[in-house]
């Protein structure tokens, strides 16, 4: 994993937050499958997985909307 220094550029976060949103479709979707095909186990996983990447994605775009606003 690469270490920047210095201040991070809101090109990178909203970069961080497309690839984020996207994991989260896809995960989305896999959860969906999984229901509909009834495996739940595998639902229930994914659905934490999901949720944690929400969060992860909110806490990632309020960073990125503090830090354009000091500019």
């Amino acid at each position: 994993m690469r270490h920047h220094h210095g201040m991070t550029s809101a090109a990178e976060i909203s970069s961080l937050s497309s690839t984020l949103t996207e994991l989260h479709d896809r995960v989305t979707a896999l959860a969906e499958s999984a229901l509909s095909s009834g495996d739940e186990d595998m639902a229930h996983e994914l659905i934490a997985v999901e949720r944690a990447l929400g969060g992860a994605l909110r806490r990632l775009r309020r960073f990125g909307q503090g830090r354009s606003s000091r500019r």
